[in-house]
């Protein structure tokens, strides 16, 4: 019996995976929390520089870059989780300033241009 190796568990346990849209939104999600945290407390750290070095001790410089670090950590993230309605304004935009003019295009009985190319 001692010269047996120790057995090896025959199957690890596996945890089921999670959908691929679930595991975006939670990446997405400790993005913006990460990116709150950091962002709010350099913005915290500076307004208290500032208030040391500038404003007397006073508290509103801390507060104030406190709400600049929330506030672009906010923006960041609202831009992470909009990218698909700021790609289609984009395409939009792209679609009305690339478009040629119908300029005197003859219109049809229903009222729509005619275009032919």
């Amino acid at each position: 019996m001692a010269d047996q190796p120790p057995s090896a568990p025959s199957k690890l346990a596996t945890r089921p995976q999670r959908p691929v849209s679930e595991a975006l939104l939670n990446d997405k999600w400790d993005h913006a929390i990460s990116s709150f945290l950091i962002r709010s407390s350099l913005g915290l750290s500076f307004g208290i520089v500032f208030s040391v070095l500038l404003f007397k001790r006073r508290a509103w410089p801390a507060w104030v870059g406190l709400g600049f670090g929330a506030g672009r950590a906010w923006e960041e993230a609202d831009g992470t989780y909009n990218i698909l309605a700021v790609s289609l304004e984009e395409v939009e935009r792209r679609i009305v300033t690339t478009s040629r003019p119908l300029g005197n295009a003859p219109v049809g009985r229903d009222g729509l241009r005619l275009v032919r190319s």
